[in-house]
Formats: C-alpha cells, structure tokens, sequence
C-alpha cells in the first residue's frame, strides 16, 4: 500500500525562503566579509574611543582621533623601518640580476619561460593597476563602515538587540563578549606578525643572510595569511642564498620550517588561547575548515567566526540549560 506524503503550505514557503537567504547570501558574501572585518576593527579600536570620551570628547571628535593616532603609529613605524628597508631593497634588486643565470642553472628553471612570464606580466600591466585600485577603493569602503560603526555603535546594538523581545538586556551583553573577544583576536594577530617579523629577523641575522630586514618585514606581514603565508615568505630567502651558498640556503630553509612548526604548534594556538579563549585544536582546526572552505580569506576569518559561534552557542544552551 502506498502512503501520500502531504507537504503544507508553510513547509513549501520556509523551503522556498529559506532556498532563497543561501542564495543572497551568496551574492553578497563579498559585502558580508567586508562588514564583519568592520566589525572587527571598531571592536579593536573602539577602547580608544571610549577612553577619550571619558575625558568629555565628543564621539565623532574620538573616532577622527583615534584614526589619526593609528595613522601616526604605522607612520613613525614606518618611518623607522622604511629607510634602512628601501636601501636593503636597492641592493637586493642590484645585486639579483648578476645571479639571475646561475640561479636559473642551479633552479633548472627555463629561461625562455621566465622571461614570458615577465612578457606577460608587463602586458597585464594595467589590470594590475585596476585591481590594486580596486583594493584601495575596498580599504576606503571599509574605514568609512568602521567610522560609522564606531559613531553608531550604542543605536545599532539597540536596535538589533530589540529583535529579540524580553531578551533585549542578555542579547547586548552578548554581544559586548562578542566584540571584546573580537578586539582581542585583531590585536593578538598584530602581535603574531610582530613575533614572526622578529623571530624571522634574528634568525637571518644569526644565519649571516644579507637583506635581513625587507625579507623579515615580508614574514611578518605575510603572517597574516595563514597556511600559504609563511611558505611564500620563505621563497625569497632560499632563492638569494641559492646564489650564495647551497649550505646557507639549507639552513634558512630549516628555519624558516622550525619557525613555521614553532606557529603553527605553538605560537599561533597559544596567543589566540590567550586573546580569545579558544583551545588550540579548536583554533587548528578553524583554520584548517575555513581555509578549505573560502581560501585566505577563510583561515584569516576562521578564528574570529569559531569565537562568534562559540560565544551565540554557548549562551544558547546555557539559556536552555543543556
């Protein structure tokens, strides 16, 4: 005998609709992560802001402070490392050319081949050029919604926390955790960069490897791609000392794999146990699913969204009292 199966109307319309959320989401992830990145970036610096308005700074006056505090910060950085950076550069560029032949022997990498890829890298030229614009135009877009953010910061908690009637309390505590934990995790990977630029820069100096400086700038800003970073960073110190010595090269290999294993065992799982209260397998394992599912940009968000769901999990079943 065969059963009928009756589907309601409302299983058909939550079907439909719920179809239809994935499919706009989809659409507009690009936009997603740009406001999530937002929100990491007023809950870093939004502690500022509160500091100056303690002292009866209005908020719009804070947040244009704040930025140019953080503006005037990266520029006495740079303004320290820049130069000695340009002038180890220089000589970098200078001195890979006379190697170029023998480092192409030694690579067994065609020369014809290199010299098309560089064909066809100055014929993309000016795609290079829109798509660096197109960067900056993000990076502007994303400092705008971080000003707003930061000015709108109590009405938007409001608001969002009036959705859920009789609960509105809980829900903006939940979601100060949430941007605390979010704070700490944007500063814990500033601290990440600035250890693996240093470890990487005493090694080199120890290894007696000329550039020291331009190619540990390179590991700290590259630490903050995760997986592939700290292998692309390791690429130009091999291939400078691939012209000096095989031995030497050797070596820089072995610390660059030592100080990779050192991040990924232990520096990495235990600054962000520290800042955001993750285990480290939980934080290995983060970033191993969200680089699978989306790439760079999902290891380098995996750990902020683990705390989110961390976070909106654990005050579910604590209102449930699984």
């Amino acid at each position: 005998m065969t059963r009928k199966i009756d589907i309601s109307h409302r299983t058909v319309i939550f079907i439909a609709v719920f179809i239809l959320g994935i499919w706009l989401i989809y659409l507009i992830l690009d936009l997603l992560i740009i406001l999530f990145v937002a929100l990491i970036l007023m809950s870093a610096l939004f502690p500022i802001v509160n500091f100056l308005h303690r002292f009866r700074v209005p908020k719009s006056l804070g947040i244009a402070l704040t930025y140019t505090i953080v503006i005037a910060i990266v520029s006495t950085l740079l303004a320290i490392v820049v130069p000695p950076l340009v002038e180890e550069t220089r000589r970098l560029v200078l001195t890979v050319p006379p190697h170029l032949d023998s480092l192409l022997e030694i690579t067994t990498i065609d020369k014809s081949v290199l010299q098309s890829q560089l064909s066809d890298l100055s014929k993309n030229i000016f795609s290079i050029t829109l798509s660096v614009f197109d960067n900056l135009l993000t990076i502007i877009f994303l400092l705008v919604v971080t000003f707003y953010l930061m000015l709108e910061r109590e009405n938007v908690e409001s608001k969002f926390a009036s959705l859920f009637i009789g609960r509105e309390e809980r829900v903006k505590k939940l979601i100060v955790q949430i941007e605390e934990k979010l704070g700490n995790w944007l500063r814990g990977q500033l601290l990440l960069s600035l250890v693996i630029g240093s470890l990487t820069y005493i090694g080199l100096l120890i290894l007696g490897v000329p550039y020291a400086l331009p190619l540990a700038v390179v590991a700290g800003i590259l630490e903050v791609v995760p997986v592939i970073g700290p292998i692309i960073s390791a690429i130009p110190a091999v291939l400078i000392t691939l012209t000096i010595s095989p031995v030497l090269s050797l070596g820089v290999t072995a610390m660059y794999f030592i100080i990779q294993q050192l991040e990924n065992n232990l520096i990495v799982p235990q600054v962000m146990k520290r800042a955001v209260g993750l285990n480290p397998l939980a934080v290995i394992l983060a970033i191993a699913i969200g680089s699978r599912l989306l790439g760079i940009v999902g290891a380098l968000l995996a750990v902020p969204l683990t705390v989110v769901l961390q976070i909106i999990v654990t005050e579910i079943l604590e209102e449930n009292k699984f």
